[in-house]
């Protein structure tokens, strides 16, 4: 197996910085869209034969250094009988939305194997199919970032409904981030004991707030999730995502996660200076992407050569790859973190 990515997780010697990117799989690939066009996302997402499929695509495209198995945050979610829809253009719609404190006491615990049980199946089949070339990724929203779509039904640019709670009752929210919280265990916990290599915490919308916000309502979350997954798998790598990241990395850290995960606002090399026991991730802004090949190279030889200063550097994009990315820069990209191009 490629162990460059898992070494660079722990921090020791790696033979190239690795690389792998959020989004890999997805609407940018010809070949990912033969497969979509056989039905609906969450079709896809349920499909174990094409989940495996499409997760795949990019290790032989691309020649990236691990694999994300494909799937979506928001999965899990359904286990609490919510109906969750997928709309192009639209965003996920989460009905009904999840706001009272009469509605999250009735929340079940709810059942990795029996909600997602084709995450699973999906996660075994990858595992066979890639015969040991390069660790899988499983991965879970972040409590936060789940309750941001339970409360608000999807996504609301102000996140009134969210901050509502928090601001008007916390209790309330705290409850419900308590039930998120054994939520993404229990779903991590079924993907490693499934195959997964190490796992990816989300936190798309934790950047919305503020670092005594992010101290009092995402911390502690964070930091149970970590402590649960070290003591069931003491070598399981944990990467912690957070969207608009720059305000809080020294939370992260406290977290305790193994890595953790910059978007492209934040100054790569000058993190690695200060956070001197955790490895990072990123961070190329992925409109970067759609320049010119110089100005690609130029940028992510700068971060490969920042991430030098880190206890261990995964390259990766800033935030996903966007629908219309170039298949062909993508790979040039992967070429020249290996160096592999010039």
């Amino acid at each position: 197996m490629n162990l460059d990515f898992l070494k660079a997780c722990r921090g020791e010697r790696v033979s190239r910085t690795p690389i792998w990117l959020m989004r890999q799989a997805g609407r940018y690939l010809p070949d990912y869209q033969r497969v979509r066009s056989r039905g609906t996302f969450l079709d896809l997402c349920k499909t174990p034969d094409a989940a495996c499929e499409v997760t795949l695509q990019p290790i032989d495209i691309l020649g990236v250094d691990a694999a994300i198995i494909f799937a979506d945050i928001l999965l899990p979610l359904e286990g609490y009988g919510v109906k969750l829809q997928f709309s192009d253009g639209e965003g996920p719609r989460i009905d009904p939305p999840i706001r009272r404190l009469a509605q999250i006491d009735q929340l079940p615990r709810v059942d990795p194997i029996e909600t997602t049980g084709y995450v699973m199946s999906a996660i075994q089949l990858v595992k066979k199919e890639l015969s040991g070339r390069v660790p899988l990724i499983g991965f879970s929203g972040a409590p936060f970032t789940l309750a941001c779509y339970l409360v608000e039904g999807g996504v609301d640019k102000n996140f009134i409904e969210i901050k509502r709670l928090l601001y008007g009752d916390p209790l309330t929210a705290d409850r419900l981030l308590d039930a998120l919280v054994q939520l993404a265990i229990d779903y991590l916990a079924a993907q490693v004991s499934a195959g997964a290599d190490a796992v990816q915490l989300f936190d798309t919308w934790a950047g919305q707030l503020s670092v005594a916000d992010f101290r009092r309502f995402v911390v502690p979350g964070i930091k149970q999730i970590v402590t649960v997954m070290h003591q069931r798998f003491p070598t399981l790598p944990v990467i912690y995502y957070v969207n608009g990241a720059g305000l809080v990395i020294d939370e992260m850290r406290e977290t305790g996660v193994d890595v953790i995960g910059l978007d492209w606002r934040v100054d790569l090399g000058e993190v690695a200076r200060r956070v001197s026991d955790r490895s990072l991730q990123g961070n190329l802004d992925p409109t970067v992407l759609f320049g010119s090949r110089d100005e690609v190279r130029r940028r992510a030889l700068k971060i490969v050569e920042d991430g030098r200063q880190a206890r261990g550097h995964i390259f990766n994009l800033g935030h996903g790859v966007l629908p219309r990315t170039d298949p062909g820069m993508a790979r040039y990209l992967v070429d020249l973190v290996h160096g592999d191009a010039r």
